[in-house]
This record gives structure tokens, sequence and C-alpha cells, in this order.
């Protein structure tokens, strides 16, 4: 694929993630006031996002295969028709059953599109091209956060589940803009320095892949143990506004984006992928832990602008590394990927949510004890080096 074409493509692909993730991030000021407006607790919005990864983790898998079989856009639109439907049944959802249901749908989207994307930026892209594109892929999903929740919280004067349909029509748009302007990718020639070892599903216990899944797991695991509790965090310790929350979602997006542009690239070219993740894991950890001490506002904005940068290094520093690897298999291993980062995201919830009806600091702990054993892991993990024969 030439240079102009490959530009236009991956253009194509991020800008749609880009909206996608607007979708999503309109919805984030409002979540607070919607849980008291249902009087649902911090155990149950937990279990909702625990049962978006179970959908997540149980069709990750089967889509990952599909996006090999069937091919990337296909997919991808799949997933958005799926996500718009999601967001409009969550904000006509007057009891938890509909709520759930919109989750579970929720979670089957999101393992319909990542793996496709993942593996159509890995279609148009070198490998030396691959993690300046996972970058820009990671700043666009970034971004999204950034835009959606200032246009949440401004639509939430409308009506708190305004946000919801916004973002259900969003995704509408994306798919079938989507159907006309995406074009499936070519596949790329892969190296096969994997030749003579395992393959399939026995792939994942070998120490190259498991290594690698796990400290995705884990980190998924601690992040998502109090991020999923965060807007409930902030308004109930600090007593922040949807406004207070759209700042700080904003302001760490624009932290997290100008990272990955900026940083991601550079570092990976520099120390490579391997020792990005570590550092990014020390720094999440160190944060996280600060999270429980800061009390004054903007020493709480401030943190909360920084925290989610080492988070926001690890993801894309772990698939740049597993899509050199993965050979002709860019989609199982996308699958698998995020497979795992399913598994993470339905513990790390429902723990979350426990823990946070007992303290609010008890998440933020929690999650610092997890990346110290991710820290752990990751000094145990070498560099893939191609099998000779």
């Amino acid at each position: 694929m030439n240079s102009k074409s490959q530009k236009i493509a991956l253009a194509l692909v991020l800008s749609n993630i880009f909206i996608t993730f607007v979708g999503i991030g309109l919805v984030i000021p409002v979540l607070p006031s919607l849980m008291n407006e249902l009087s649902i607790s911090g155990t149950v919005v937990g279990n909702m996002v625990a049962a978006f990864a179970l959908a997540q983790l149980i069709a990750s898998p089967i889509t990952g295969k599909w996006t090999d079989k069937y091919g990337r856009k296909i997919m991808i639109i799949v997933g958005l028709f799926l996500f718009s439907f999601s967001e409009f049944l969550f904000g006509i959802g007057k009891t938890l059953e509909i709520l759930f249901l919109s989750r579970i749908l929720g979670g089957i989207s999101g393992a319909c599109i990542m793996p496709a994307i993942t593996a159509f930026i890995a279609d148009i892209t070198s490998e030396n091209e691959r993690p300046k594109a996972l970058g820009f892929m990671s700043a666009a999903i970034n971004t999204g956060f950034i835009i959606g929740p200032g246009i949440g919280g401004f639509l939430a004067e409308f009506g708190i589940r305004v946000p919801f349909f916004a973002a259900g029509v969003l995704g509408a748009v994306v798919a079938i803009a989507s159907i006309f302007l995406l074009k499936e990718p070519e596949r790329r020639e892969q190296p096969d320095i994997m030749k003579g070892q395992k393959v399939g599903w026995k792939r994942v216990f070998m120490p190259v892949y498991f290594i690698s899944f796990n400290i995705i797991f884990l980190s998924t695991f601690s992040l998502s143990s109090f991020e999923s509790l965060f807007s409930l965090f902030v308004d109930h310790k600090f007593g922040f506004t949807p406004r207070d929350i759209a700042i700080i979602v904003t302001g760490g997006g624009i932290v997290g984006a100008v990272a990955q542009i900026l940083l991601f690239d550079k570092l990976t070219r520099r120390l490579g992928e391997i020792m990005v993740v570590r550092l990014s894991l020390i720094l999440s950890a160190l944060l996280v832990f600060v999270m429980t001490i800061v009390d004054s506002y903007w020493s709480v904005m401030l943190t909360c602008w920084i925290v989610f940068v080492g988070f926001d290094l690890i993801r894309p520093g772990i698939t740049s590394y597993l899509s050199k690897i993965a050979g002709d298999e860019q989609g199982f291993v996308g699958g698998m990927n995020s497979m795992f980062t399913s598994i993470g995201n339905i513990f790390g919830p429902i723990i979350g949510g426990i823990l946070f009806d007992m303290n609010f600091n008890f998440p933020f702990y929690f999650a610092t004890i997890i990346l110290v054993v991710s820290i752990t892991i990751a000094i145990f993990w070498k560099k893939q080096t191609p099998s000779t024969e």
C-alpha cells in the first residue's frame, strides 16, 4: 500500500475510533447523577462494568477469529451498530435488567471493534511504523474522551439521559459512514518469527505471549478496580459536580494524548516496548497511591490529570510488541488482547465496587498492590527473538 493511500486509510480508521470514543465519553459526567436517580450502589455500578467486560471476554476470541476470517471492515461496522443500539437502550432504561442488557451488548460491540481496528492498523503499517500508528490510535481514544465529557456535561443540562441518545446517534452515523468510506485493507505479509512453534490457542501459554497477556490482565484489573468508580469517588469524597468531572476527564485526556503523540514513538524507539511498559507501571503505581493523599481542589485536579498517563502508555506498548510477534494472526492476538483485558475488567470493578462501599480509598490501595505485582512480573519479561531453524 503506497504512502498516500496508507495515510488516508489510517486517518479514516482513527477518525472512526475517535468519534466512537467521543460517544463513550459523552456519558461519563452524568453517570453519578443517573446512579443517584436510580439509587444504585457502587457495588451495582461495578457489576454493570463487569457485565460489559464478561460479554467482551466471551465474544473476543470469536470476534478475533472472525476478524481474520471475514475481514476488518465488517467487524468494525457490526461493532459500531451494536454500540449505537446499546447506548440508546441505556438511555431509555429504567430498570436494572435493561441497563445490564445494554452493558452486555456494549461489551460485545467492543469485542468486535478493538481487535478489528488493531488488525487494520497492523495491515497498513510496517513493523517500524506500527508503534507510531498505535500511539496515534491511543491518542485518538484519549482525544475522544477529551471532547466527549465536555459535550456530555453541556448536553446534561437538557436532561441526564440526553448524552446516551447523542452517543447512540454518533455510533450509528459512524457505522453508516464506514460502510461507504472504509475499505478493507490488503493483508500485509507478516514476519514469521514464530515458525515451528505452537500455533493457535496453544500459543497463548507460550512465555512470550503469556507474560504479555498477564501484564495486560493485571494492569487492566488494577485500573478498572478504581476507574469504573472514579466519577463516584470524586463525587462522594470531594463533592465534585458533573462540570468538575468533565474538567478532570478532559484535562487527563489532553495530558494522555500529548504523551502518546509526542512521547510514545520516541520512547519505544529509544527504550523498546518492554522498558516503556515497565516504567509506565511504576509511574501508575505511584500516582494511584498519591490519589488517596491529595485533598485540595487543585491538587486533586492535577493528580487526576496525570494519574492515567502511565496507563495510557502501557496498552499501546504491549499492543505494539504483540503485533510484531503475531505473524499472520493479528486478529487472533487482538482477540486475545481484548479477552485478557476483559478478564481484568470483570473482576476489577466487582472488587472495586465492594471496596468502595467500605471506604472510598480502598479501591486505590488495592490497585496500587496489583500494580506492584505487575511490576514484579514485568522485570522477568524478555524480548522475543526470531526462532532459528
